[in-house]
């Protein structure tokens, strides 16, 4: 997923968010709630935007996720510009574009 950051604010690009889809798969649609129960600001073809308080949960969630095996590693990984500093509490789960 394509991010960046801004004040402290991770912002995660509308494109590379999960859809939810009614009758879709179970673990998708949970990645999708779960997204979006943790971001500070989540609206509809918007980028969702994520505090640097729950950096560490998000991190944790992407790993879990990942882990589970239903998801690619492209759905789970934080992609940052390239000259972008990854911060220390996401740097388990990103990588440059």
């Amino acid at each position: 997923m394509r991010v960046k950051l801004q004040d402290d604010i991770l912002l995660i690009n509308s494109e590379d968010l999960p859809p939810y889809k009614k009758g879709g798969s179970v673990v998708r649609n949970s990645y999708f709630w779960a997204l979006k129960s943790i971001a500070c600001f989540a609206s509809r073809q918007r980028d969702w935007e994520y505090d640097r308080e729950v950096w560490l949960a998000l991190s944790r969630m992407l790993i879990s996720f990942t882990e589970s095996g239903y998801l690619s590693d492209r759905e789970t990984t934080l992609e940052f510009p390239e000259h972008t500093p990854i911060p220390d509490e996401l740097r388990s789960v990103s990588s440059y574009l």
